[in-house]
């Protein structure tokens, strides 16, 4: 039976891949932080191992004794702890799997529509905001050549409910809650801006599909339909019996949700294909209407 480390298993995604890997069969382990979720844990049939994503000891004895890692801990923008993972895989033939996002392939459009559609081999020219996190998977991806077999899933907007202990999403929970707040559905500048988008289910099963068969230095794009921001925002009202959907300002949803999250979480674009995951790995999505989850 093969064994998989998660890191950020007590996470949206992380609990996820974990439930999927077990229906599977696979013996999953989860580093987590402290006694009580490892309680947690045990109750859903996993280990446990305690200890900070920094301890490099910890790190280094966990992956000995893993056969493959799936890097899901909440910052993907970390490159401290994914060093000290690559350096303990280094030489290994072990399998990395690195969760990203697709906010990378953001313009900062304020909620304007960009209609772009990208795929893995475009090149990406990515704004200062975001640069950080594509040379983070860059870095993962060329770790292929220490004799990692590594691989970067990019995430769209995730939807649906989780299989592990955290049940719900980011952004759709974020935006309901903030139009129950206002009192309507909420967008920003025009929201017309489009998000690509993927059930956490399926997006799972792409992760079990790239641990079995993905080959090293893949990246893949995981989505099964899009929507802009707006179109989101009057499902919410109509869902929640709010009054009819209305702009705010891209400023408040800075101020709302943070410069990453308002600026590339609700008013930029993040359009993509995932035709390389469906065609090379056999990924067949099941779900594919965000309106009927909201």
């Amino acid at each position: 039976m093969k064994k998989v480390l998660i890191t950020g298993i007590t996470g949206y995604i992380g609990g996820t891949i974990a439930k999927k890997l077990q229906e599977k069969s696979y013996h999953v382990i989860g580093l987590v932080r402290n006694n009580a979720q490892v309680k947690e844990l045990e109750s859903l049939g996993i280990e446990s191992i305690i200890g900070n994503i920094h301890d490099e000891s910890v790190l280094k004895s966990a992956i000995a004794n893993a056969d493959a890692i799936i890097h899901n801990a909440d910052s993907a923008d970390d490159a401290y702890a994914l060093d000290s993972i690559i350096n303990a895989l280094e030489g290994s033939g072990k399998t990395l799997i690195f969760t990203s996002g697709s906010a990378i392939l953001g313009g900062k459009e304020n909620g304007e529509k960009s209609d772009f559609v990208f795929t893995e081999d475009i090149p990406l020219n990515p704004r200062l905001e975001m640069a950080s996190r594509v040379l983070i998977n860059d870095y993962v991806l060329r770790s292929a050549q220490k004799n990692i077999r590594s691989i970067v899933i990019v995430p769209t907007m995730v939807y649906g409910t989780g299989l592990g202990l955290k049940k719900d999403s980011i952004q759709i929970p974020a935006l309901t809650q903030f139009s129950k707040e206002k009192g309507f559905g909420i967008y920003f500048g025009k929201g017309e801006n489009i998000w690509s988008n993927v059930h956490i289910e399926d997006l799972s099963d792409l992760y079990v599909l790239a641990l079995e068969n993905a080959k090293a230095g893949s990246i893949y794009y995981a989505e099964n339909g899009s929507s802009t921001i707006k179109n989101i925002a009057e499902n919410i009202s109509r869902k929640h019996n709010l009054n009819p959907a209305q702009s705010l300002s891209v400023q408040e949803a800075v101020n709302k949700f943070g410069p990453a999250g308002g600026y590339f979480g609700f008013a930029s674009n993040s359009l993509c294909s995932a035709d390389k995951a469906k065609t090379e790995l056999g990924w067949n999505p099941q779900y594919s209407s965000i309106e009927n989850f909201i």
